[in-house]
């Protein structure tokens, strides 16, 4: 797969680009090394572009925003952190979270269990303990299409951009990424390991964003630099 990405880079060099972020799919990734809010997504954005050659015109944010109901400070605090996205050109597009049903809920959950695939003995206290079923009770509602909308409609149909860079490991984009290189546009995608559909890997050049990799998109990434040195 190195001789993918280097053919990548090869090949398209100062193309025009455009990075769409599946914000969900992103946070959720992230969590696992760093707060999401410490990555600065200028920096990244930076990164991006010096490391594959991109003229970035246009970064966009594509999020599911929660409601005063899901908690007056958790609100607050999306909304300061999408404002502080805007104030540096990123695009936000957003969306309002949908309550599941309980029936909905219980199936997800369920479902979440299963592919744990854990033990009889284990299986009831993992449920009983660790499940976090705040977030299962909460759906995004097309997102995910209206990322691969858009990507098509700004790369194809637009022509605004040679390349479509997408932040997320969710395989469910791979029809609309195929699509949009049969019609001659470039594709990248960029997640963390976890998370990180090997279809998606396997089917289009990628960027694996390890924690080395992240930790230089860090707000103070500059000030930890010159403690170290």
């Amino acid at each position: 797969m190195p001789g993918f990405i280097l053919f990548f880079l090869e090949g398209f060099m100062s193309a025009k680009a455009i990075i769409f972020f599946d914000a969900n799919n992103w946070y959720h990734n992230v969590k696992n090394y760093f707060k999401p809010s410490d990555i600065d997504i200028k920096l990244f954005k930076d990164l991006i572009a010096e490391r594959f050659d991109l003229e970035i015109v246009e970064v966009r944010w594509y999020a599911s925003m929660p409601s005063l109901a899901d908690g007056e400070l958790m609100y607050k605090r999306h909304r300061n952190f999408l404002g502080g996205l805007e104030k540096k050109g990123v695009k936000l597009i957003t969306r309002k979270l949908q309550r599941l049903s309980n029936k909905e809920s219980l199936k997800k959950k369920q479902d979440a269990l299963d592919d744990l695939d854990l033990c009889a003995v284990c299986k009831p206290l993992v449920e009983a303990a660790f499940l976090d079923l705040a977030d299962i009770k909460k759906k995004e509602k097309g997102i995910d299409v209206w990322i691969a909308i858009d990507m098509i409609n700004l790369s194809v149909i637009e022509d605004k951009c040679d390349t479509c860079v997408l932040v997320s490991g969710d395989a469910d984009f791979v029809p609309a990424l195929n699509l949009i290189k049969k019609k001659g546009k470039e594709i990248l995608t960029a997640m963390t390991p976890k998370g990180y559909s090997s279809e998606l890997r396997n089917s289009f050049p990628y960027f694996i964003l390890k924690k080395e990799i992240l930790i230089k998109c860090m707000r103070d990434y500059k000030e930890m630099k010159q403690e170290n040195k």
